[in-house]
């Protein structure tokens, strides 16, 4: 039991750590953002609604410049400031925006936010766990062994999470007729968007898979709903 007792602990502390990470990030997220008020959005958003057989899709503009989508551990679904401001701009069509909106419904929809609770602790505990072992036998450098399993491991789920909230969106963009077009040439201009433009980090150790991957993957999906 004593030999058990650092890798419960590790499961207290992911835990732990996790609900504190909720926490922090709802507190930001209600002081710093707000709802969204566009009317062309709105008439996309009111017919994803419509085909999720839902009364409609509150959309919040969290205020802050990078880039980026997110799905809040409480369901919300935020478009950051930077991200809008692109859409103002024309850089980003209505439709591309809908479909970022369509990606992030989809984490929520399959519960990603949940799945990354149970995962952190997890994880927690096994690199906990590994760096025990490997601390035997590599003294020094077998936690930093351990740590780096674990974040690749992390970066595969994230990964996984990705496909699978592009292929919820997928469907329902095609169930609204707004189709994956806007969601295939949006990521061809996201790394430009992001900044991110030339990023030479191999695949594996990435958290989101490479452009030509999602897409991809959206193609094979269409053709096998064509089938």
């Amino acid at each position: 039991m004593i030999k058990l007792a650092p890798i419960l602990l590790a499961v207290l502390y992911g835990f732990v750590m996790y609900r504190f990470s909720v926490w922090r990030t709802s507190r930001e997220l209600d002081a710093n953002s707000t709802e969204l008020a566009d009317p062309i959005l709105k008439v996309l958003t009111d017919r994803m609604a419509q085909a999720l057989d839902i009364e409609r899709i509150k959309v919040h503009i969290y205020e802050i410049e990078p880039v980026n989508g997110l799905a809040a551990p409480d369901g919300r679904i935020f478009i950051t400031r930077g991200f809008f401001n692109k859409y103002r701009k024309g850089e980003v069509t209505s439709e591309e925006m809908a479909c970022v909106i369509a990606h992030e419904l989809g984490h929520v929809a399959l519960g990603h936010s949940k799945r990354r609770m149970i995962d952190f602790s997890g994880q927690n505990a096994m690199r906990t766990a590994l760096a025990m072992v490997l601390g035997r036998f590599l003294p020094g450098i077998g936690p930093w062994i351990a740590g780096l399993l674990m974040r690749l491991v992390a970066a595969r789920l994230s990964r996984n999470d990705e496909f699978e909230a592009d292929a919820y969106a997928s469907a329902l963009l095609v169930k609204t007729g707004i189709g994956t077009e806007p969601q295939k040439s949006l990521f061809t201009k996201l790394e430009t968007l992001t900044g991110a433009r030339g990023a030479t980090t191999p695949a594996w150790m990435l958290s989101h898979p490479k452009t030509p991957q999602r897409i991809a993957a959206i193609e094979a999906n269409e053709s096998k709903w064509r089938a």
